[in-house]
């Protein structure tokens, strides 16, 4: 299972900048067109990533972060990360209740 989160860059990149960010460590993501959160009327560049090299979701990010620092002025205002569900251990109750055993049902 890959780490799966999205960027929203600051604006449009070119194809030379998605290159560069191909070689940084982008190679798996998907890159398309959005508009910016704080104002729908400016494109932006979304890049979804489902990061398998990575042992956690952090490092996933940073990593992300950090090759988007090497492009002159691009920054991210936008990151999401879908939730996850908990693992289930033993005893946990994921659905329904708890139900205490009924008050001699052993007599029967």
């Amino acid at each position: 299972m890959g780490h799966k989160f999205s960027l929203v860059l600051s604006r449009e990149i070119t194809e030379e900048e998605s290159v560069t960010l191909k070689e940084l460590g982008f190679g798996e993501a998907t890159f398309g067109t959005d508009s910016l959160p704080t104002n729908a009327d400016i494109q932006v560049t979304k890049v979804d990533f489902d990061e398998t090299v990575s042992p956690t979701l952090a490092e996933a990010i940073e990593a992300a972060l950090a090759a988007v620092k090497k492009v002159p002025d691009l920054t991210v205002p936008g990151l999401s990360v879908p939730a996850v569900p908990k693992q289930a251990s033993e005893g946990d109750v994921i659905e329904g209740e708890t139900v205490e055993a009924a008050v001699g049902a052993d007599k029967a």
